[in-house]
């Protein structure tokens, strides 16, 4: 292997979670009125799907404008203190170690992700970002990942995606990369097709761990 490429909402930190909980908490819903299986079909990919899916969800209270405002603020909020989730650092300074290129495949906006990335002190690791406001389809369309395999300039299969999405994994598989799912708690419950590895943490494996298995499967 030549590189790795990770998402970043859910992967590097629990943004999807926290969002979730903005919404349940923003449109006084119970999660049984908001089942997070329901939810975790519209993550990894444009906000749109999952902005319609809310606003019906609202039935009325509130226009997608006020949605959107109040739950961004309160999104913000809930990750005031937001931490990596383990083992990402290990896998960067891993990989770093390896002289592996390393890079980022996003469906989030640049500003979003550099401000938590420099926060978490991570931003440092990254040779390539690819985000939303680089291409004209996201996730799962594949040409996020297509794009960074470019700038690495090799083949894909060098490669291994690590995602927490369904979306996302149609993506780097798309691709031609190998891929590694890492879900969180509002995407384990997710159907995901045709990925290499499925891990619950980075501290369950480590990268040279990842690799080896990737390397002889």
């Amino acid at each position: 292997m030549k590189g790795i490429v990770f998402d970043f909402d859910g992967l590097i930190i629990d943004t999807e979670l926290a969002l979730y909980e903005a919404f349940c908490e923003l449109l006084k819903l119970d999660p049984s009125e908001l089942p997070i299986k329901d939810y975790a079909f519209y993550i990894g990919t444009d906000s749109s799907a999952l902005h319609d899916f809310i606003l019906e969800k609202a039935n009325g209270r509130m226009t997608l404008e006020e949605i959107i405002e109040e739950s961004s603020i309160l999104h913000k909020e809930k990750l005031k203190y937001a931490i990596a989730r383990d083992g990402v650092k290990d896998y960067l300074k891993e990989a770093k170690s390896k002289g592996l290129k390393i890079g980022l495949a996003s469906s989030s906006n640049r500003e979003w992700i550099n401000f938590f990335l420099q926060e978490l002190q991570l931003l440092e690791f990254f040779d390539v970002i690819q985000t939303q406001d680089d291409v004209e389809k996201v996730k799962p369309d594949p040409t996020l990942y297509r794009n960074v395999i470019n700038d690495f300039g090799i083949h894909p299969s060098e490669a291994i995606a690590f995602e927490d999405s369904a979306n996302g994994a149609k993506a780097a598989i798309g691709a031609g990369l190998k891929c590694v799912i890492i879900p969180n708690k509002v995407t384990e419950n997710l159907h995901f097709e045709n990925y290499h590895l499925r891990i619950m943490s980075m501290k369950e494996k480590t990268l040279s761990n990842v690799i080896e298995i990737i390397e002889n499967s």
